[in-house]
């Protein structure tokens, strides 16, 4: 990838920060309240079934993940619930919002050498407004880009829109994310590139999904091998 892109993006969740695990941390202390009431598989499969269900009324995000977690124990509890695993339910959701920002490994020296470099940066990403700000924000990093765009998908036209008031072409473009479905397969339909960086924990919604073999796309285990596929 010798090419000089206009723009590169970076995905945010679970590629400039640890985000997935604490969504398993939470599922799992989930599990543990509604114990009595239903087996944990059983319960993980209903929650993830009526999480898609309202991905279209709520789309990505905690506070979408916290209402279908509401949602699920009602189902689950026949609307018998007490007050207080209602409550604790909802604190999950809030300890969720509460959760630190911690940066994976080798992400700033990156974020450095790309910005001396010359490089424009941006942030991609999707989930909810408010949060995906406050994580910026508390991340540190928000100062290496230029611009950010929080999207409630990502689609093809959701990427050709923003390249589009970016004025940038696709083939200008380098996105970098942790997800074949979300920042690989649609930049490289629309003429793009992508460098994906698998994180050992993945939302089964993004996995299962291969990309073919393509001359615009690349896969590396570390951030640290961009310094030579971008000759940082």
């Amino acid at each position: 990838m010798s090419h000089k892109y206009k723009i590169v993006g970076f995905d945010a969740d679970d590629t400039l920060w640890v985000n997935e695990p604490y969504f398993r941390e939470t599922e799992m202390e989930f599990c543990r309240l509604m114990k009595d009431f239903v087996p944990e598989e059983e319960l993980t499969a209903m929650l993830f079934q009526i999480e898609m269900q309202n991905l279209a009324l709520y789309g990505y995000g905690i506070k979408a993940f916290a209402l279908s977690l509401i949602e699920t124990a009602l189902k689950v509890g026949n609307h018998q619930l007490s007050c207080g695993i209602m409550e604790n339910i909802i604190r999950l959701g809030k300890d969720l919002l509460n959760k630190p920002v911690i940066l994976l490994d080798g992400i700033e020296t990156i974020l450095s050498k790309m910005e001396n470099n010359g490089t424009r940066l941006i942030v991609v990403t999707k989930g909810d407004l408010l949060d995906q700000e406050r994580k910026l924000a508390k991340s540190g990093i928000d100062k290496y880009f230029h611009h950010v765009e929080i999207m409630s998908d990502k689609r093809e036209t959701d990427y050709q829109k923003l390249l589009s008031r970016l004025g940038v072409a696709p083939a200008d473009f380098l996105m970098i994310g942790n997800s074949l479905k979300s920042d690989v397969i649609p930049v490289l339909n629309i003429g793009g590139s992508a460098i994906h960086i698998p994180y050992h924990t993945t939302w089964q919604h993004e996995s299962n999904i291969q990309a073919e073999q393509h001359h615009k796309y690349t896969e590396i285990s570390h951030i640290d091998e961009l310094i030579n596929i971008l000759d940082l």
